[in-house]
């Protein structure tokens, strides 16, 4: 076996529960700082969802209604659901496709630390950032929307939003193996929007074209609103555990999508 074969193989390491710990909160950390010195990312990411609710939640529509349910109030939830799509497709996707792209998951392959520290750090950013569009969403609509929301029913709001990012950050994950650096982020635009759109993240569902709304019943956005709709009192009021047996199961599609991408790097790198 060659020496540069043999620096490319994992290192087998015996460590503490402590000290994986440690590894995997100091990766998330830098991981996060990484993102928020990225201007790009974070104002995008941050931006355009607030930037659609002030315009459309606030200037717009702020004395209307959908369904008995107050326009900035509903936008919450249809915005929260694009938010965290969003923040977890580029967060994860893109910034694994870039790192494969630059081969710096060999340099974390060779290196001591746990293998799957990398990706719990895009996992956990995904859930930062998605937090973080969710109380952006609702500080605006508290102080320029008259949203008023019980504090229990807001933390369920706001556990469903980021606990839904989830999935998305599977299929980033999935992505990101199967895309390129340059290619990854208009893919992830040629998904996201379209997604958005036909899942009545931007219009309504009720208002959607019939076909439209057909197409929804199988998209996991349209699966996230409805569970954040529920909660302050519209959406189609179906089943929650259907939407949450639905956004489950793509998950694990993604995930067993991102496995095959996975052994694919693998077989690449020592083959």
């Amino acid at each position: 076996m060659s020496t540069a074969t043999l620096a490319l193989e994992p290192a087998q390491v015996e460590r503490s529960f402590q000290h994986t710990a440690t590894i995997y909160l100091k990766e998330a950390k830098y991981e996060f700082l990484k993102y928020l010195r990225l201007r790009v990312y974070t104002a995008s990411v941050l931006g355009f969802p607030l930037m659609f609710y002030v315009l459309f939640g606030l200037v717009l529509n702020s004395k209307e209604n959908f369904g008995g349910t107050r326009v900035p109030t509903y936008l919450i939830a249809t915005y929260g659901t694009f938010g965290v799509m969003g923040a977890s497709l580029f967060g994860t996707a893109a910034g694994l496709a870039a790192d494969r792209g630059l081969g710096w998951l060999q340099v974390k392959r060779a290196s001591p630390m746990p293998p799957f520290a990398y990706f719990a750090a895009k996992v956990v950013i995904s859930l930062i950032f998605s937090t973080l569009i969710v109380l952006a969403l609702f500080a605006l609509g508290l102080t320029f929307g008259g949203v008023r929301m019980p504090v229990a029913e807001f933390a369920r709001l706001l556990g469903t939003l980021v606990a839904g990012s989830l999935p998305f950050s599977a299929m980033g994950l999935a992505l990101g193996y199967f895309t390129g650096p340059n290619s990854a982020p208009p893919t992830i635009n040629l998904i996201y929007m379209p997604m958005s759109f036909c899942s009545g993240l931007w219009v309504p569902f009720m208002f959607l074209p019939k076909i439209v709304r057909q197409i929804a019943l199988v998209l996991p956005p349209y699966h996230l609103s409805q569970l954040a709709l529920g909660v302050v009192g519209a959406g189609t009021h179906e089943s929650n555990s259907r939407h949450w047996e639905a956004l489950l199961a793509f998950t694990l599609i993604c995930l067993g999508a991102a496995r095959i991408g996975f052994e694919r790097d693998q077989e690449k790198m020592y083959g």
